[in-house]
């Protein structure tokens, strides 16, 4: 069902927008027009968001509502600002968790979480608005569901969100846009995909180093430009020299000689950005007239807000060159992007986050580095990435052609570079993941069946189930063989399958049976021959010439192996050899002379039987071990009269060992498995088939677990849930009902902490900082600061040791990851901020930068304006963080939407 359009107004687009569209918007209008939900594809910069903005324009005239969704508080500021300079301040209101303005407004910016909670239908939801009479909903940065952390919130809002409200998804290029608008048109209803890679201010690339600044691709712009190939002949160094590196300086200057500036300037890295600023501070990128206007808007700044100043960058400020990054305060972050949009700000060193949704777009940007350290270690950036920033580059309706600029580095060049510029955008993954607030949440208003239902339309199932074909299709080929094997022994069914799989059983033991009697018969026989080859060398010593002897053995060209009969022999002559023990030269009655050493004898017969050989003449043979020559018409009288041997019994044990084989032997032979066929094929063909068929029930097994991963994950939950009896069964106790209103990375964390009454009688400035141990992750290990804990939270956070080391040890029995922060190293700077401690002061007694701490206070900031709306805790509690929060939420620290 989709929402119906018969009373929309006819707006006027030639008014609403005084400036031609491009067709993709048309498209995106039209789709609209029809009642249909959209996906909006196109690149960065290209007027994506005025699809979303008709929809605005559309609620408005027919009296209805929209939400206007992002990722970001502060993309959140930012549009609603720009919408109330639009509408009016009466029609735009904004929703970002601790801010509130005008919420029952005809147009809500919000951030994505905060619709998402909505969507529960619970007291997490409720916000002071409802979703009555909204009409669309935009999800402004739809490509956000590839972040790791968040992107789950995009997937629960398509999920949640009712069929008849239009959404509006605005994304970047992804590879997988189709699968996308697919997957929302299965789970909310009909969606048109409208997907433009068409750039209204057209990209050129470039590539900086020691010599100049060139074109990266060749004229097709399909390739690297030939000019920048490596020669043929020299390796590619791994590690270049760093006199291939163009200086800072240089880059710049190459810019602003062509006309390139304002330029973002990408460098993975704060310090990085701030070096950088430093290392430029004697350029001066501003006329006259633009460093006048500087010194006006920055020293109004310096004296309405002396604290939010960055000593070290104000001087460089004025001369039109900035850092943005988040170690910086967000009021001086928010006067750099205001300056720079201004045109002021020629140059701005910026971290990779500025690539993500603020409006700050420019002429240039300057990629300084093709590859970046992460959490999966050091790597190539993804296309993706590259594109994002790339995006940045080209400001509609001011430049004819936007420039993206890349700098050869000590590791990478022109041919990385050449690759990311050519390369299509990932795909879209999913990254759902369900939470303990999600479980609570959804077990509040369905039943275990209707969640399961709602987990598995999540779009990581969909892209599982598209997957799937595939991985089935593997499984048919193999069924296939399967059956042909069934076939070819001419059956079919489990039963026989049963009875062939009992009779080779059979077979194969008493085979196994019969190959262990040979090796031990081949054991004892060698034994016996050992035993044999000691005894005969010591015989052979005394044995007189003319004795009649047996030769069998690796030096008898003509009687090798064990089971060769003995060749009868006369013994003509002994020699010396190399080692100890003598050659002897026989005449066999095969007319042929052997050299033979002691272990080629196998019978000594009696001495009655010996010939004279004192007559024989030696024939002209070399005396090596191995040697075999015919005899001649004198030898032959000798050969005749050679009798036959007399061979002695093998010893006992051997005997037995034979007789014991010819009897398995007998029963292989008649065996039952001889009426199916030949046993050999048989059981290669019952092993191929054993072996299908173990593959395909594995894969099977991998393609239901791939499937039911997520619902896994859910049940998971529900069993450490019901562990901690936040939840009776399915039914949320009052624990769980505290712990569903409460947004955080581990909420049943949170959740136990505030309802185990630890925190009850903690003064406000105690509770802060508590709080704050329960929000802050640390993301560098030797992090400091000089302000020690007071005993009183040092012994709450004590106090909840136990209760920590009890859930690790649960979610470690359910193989679940959710973090457990407990930070008591740092959280003393809240202590002191709301004991009112000077800004510069606390700034100074910790190695924090000054907007990680920002981040710090403003995410206690939140938990602590969480407490008061959670259900079943003690009022003291509700009123002291109320009071907690007027400590801390001060400048710099609180935020300014107008």
């Amino acid at each position: 069902m989709s929402y119906s359009t018969q009373n929309d107004p006819q707006l006027d687009l030639n008014t609403l927008f005084p400036f031609p569209l491009d067709d993709f918007q048309y498209n995106a209008i039209g789709a609209l027009n029809e009642g249909k939900s959209v996906v909006v594809c196109a690149p960065t910069g290209s007027g994506k968001t005025l699809v979303g903005e008709y929809a605005i324009h559309r609620a408005v005239a027919g009296n209805r509502r929209v939400f206007y969704t992002t990722p970001l508080k502060a993309l959140s500021n930012q549009k609603f600002r720009d919408f109330r300079e639009v509408l009016g301040p009466e029609k735009v209101g904004l929703l970002t968790g601790d801010i509130s303005i005008n919420r029952d407004a005809a147009v809500v910016v919000m951030t994505t979480e905060i619709f998402r909670n909505m969507l529960y239908g619970t007291p997490i939801g409720e916000v002071g608005t409802s979703l009555e009479a909204v009409e669309a909903v935009i999800l402004d940065e739809c490509h956000y569901m590839n972040d790791r952390q968040r992107g789950t919130v995009w997937e629960e809002s398509i999920i949640y969100c009712p069929r008849e409200i239009q959404l509006v998804a605005l994304s970047a290029t992804v590879a997988n846009s189709e699968q996308l608008t697919d997957w929302i048109s299965r789970v909310h209803g009909p969606t048109e995909l409208i997907y433009s890679n068409f750039r209204p201010v057209p990209l050129q690339y470039h590539f900086c180093n020691t010599k100049g600044l060139f074109p990266l691709l060749d004229n097709t712009l399909k390739k690297i430009n030939p000019r920048l190939k490596e020669r043929k002949g020299i390796p590619p160094q791994r590690g270049r020299n760093r006199n291939d590196v163009p200086n800072l300086t240089a880059v710049i200057s190459h810019l602003q000689e062509r006309d390139m500036l304002p330029a973002i300037y990408f460098i993975f890295s704060r310090k990085g950005c701030d070096r950088s600023v430093a290392e430029v501070r004697h350029l001066s990128l501003v006329n006259e007239a633009e460093a006048a206007l500087l010194k006006k808007r920055i020293d109004a700044f310096v004296a309405a807000s002396p604290e939010g100043i960055r000593p070290e960058q104000l001087e460089v400020l004025y001369r039109g060159i900035a850092a943005h990054h988040a170690g910086l305060l967000p009021t001086w972050k928010g006067l750099v992007e205001e300056l720079f949009q201004q045109g002021l700000i020629k140059v701005v060193f910026a971290t990779e986050t500025l690539a993500a949704g603020i409006n700050m777009p420019a002429r240039t940007t300057v990629i300084s580095s093709l590859s970046k350290r992460t959490d999966d270690g050091h790597r190539l950036l993804k296309p993706s990435e590259f594109l994002q920033m790339s995006g940045r580059a080209g400001r509609r309706g001011m430049d004819i052609e936007g420039y993206v600029v890349t700098v050869q580095t000590p590791f990478e060049g022109a041919k990385e570079a050449a690759y990311l510029a050519t390369s299509k955008p990932d795909p879209l993954v999913s990254q759902f993941t369900p939470s303990y607030g999600m479980v609570l949440n959804l077990l509040q208003r369905h039943t275990l069946e209707e969640a399961k239902e709602l987990i598995e339309r999540s779009f990581g199932q969909y892209l599982s189930t598209i997957n799937l074909i595939p991985a089935q299709r593997e499984i048919e080929i193999m069924q296939a063989e399967l059956a042909l094997i069934e076939t070819q022994f001419g059956f079919q069914g489990e039963q026989n399958m049963a009875l062939l799989e009992e009779i080779l059983a059979s077979f194969g033991k008493i085979y196994e049976r019969l190959r262990e009697e040979r090796r031990l018969l081949k054991l004892l026989q060698r034994q016996a021959e050992d035993s044999r080859m000691h005894q005969m060398a010591l015989t052979m010593d005394s044995t007189p010439l003319g004795a009649i002897i047996g030769l069998r053995g690796k030096h008898v060209p003509t009687a090798r192996g064990l089971e060769a009969d003995p060749i009868p022999a006369v013994l003509v002559a002994k020699t010396p050899s190399s080692g100890q023990a003598p050659y002897f030269l026989c005449l066999g009655r095969d007319n042929r002379w052997y050299v033979v050493s002691s272990a080629d004898i196998v019978i000594v017969q009696p001495s009655s039987q010996r010939l004279n050989v004192d007559y024989l003449e030696i024939p002209n043979i070399p005396f090596k071990l191995g040697q075999c020559r015919k005899g001649d018409e004198l030898t032959v009288a000798m050969a005749q009269h050679i009798p036959n041997l007399t061979l002695p019994e093998p010893p006992p044990e051997v005997v037995i060992q034979q007789e014991q084989v010819e009897r398995l032997e007998l029963e292989l032979d008649a065996h039952p498995i001889h009426e199916w066929g030949k046993p050999n094929k048989l059981l290669k063909r019952w092993q191929r088939w054993a072996e299908l068929d173990e593959m395909i029930q594995e894969r099977r097994t991998e393609l239901e677990d791939d499937l039911a991963r997520h619902w896994q994950e859910f049940l998971a939950l529900i069993s450490i849930l019901q562990y901690f009896e936040a939840l009776d069964e399915l039914k949320p106790t009052d624990l769980g009902q505290a712990t569903a209103a409460l947004r955080g990375d581990n909420e049943l964390w949170l959740g136990l902490a505030l309802k185990s009454g630890i925190f009850d009688d903690l003064d406000p400035h105690h509770l802060a900082a508590a709080c704050a141990a329960l929000v802050t992750e640390v993301y560098r290990p030797d992090s400091w600061t000089r302000y020690n804990l007071s005993d009183d939270v040092e012994n709450t956070l004590g106090r909840l040791r136990g209760l920590r080391q009890e859930l690790f040890k649960q979610q470690r029995r359910y193989r679940v990851a959710l973090p457990i922060w407990l930070e008591r190293d740092l959280t003393g700077l809240i202590e002191q901020w709301a004991l009112e401690t000077d800004w510069l002061e606390l700034v100074a007694n910790t190695s924090l930068d000054e907007g990680d701490i920002v981040r710090m206070f403003r995410r206690t900031l939140d938990f602590l304006s969480q407490i008061p709306h959670v259900p079943h805790l003690s009022e003291t509690l509700k009123q002291n963080s109320i009071r907690a929060r007027h400590l801390i939420d001060r400048f710099p620290i609180n935020e300014a939407v107008d």
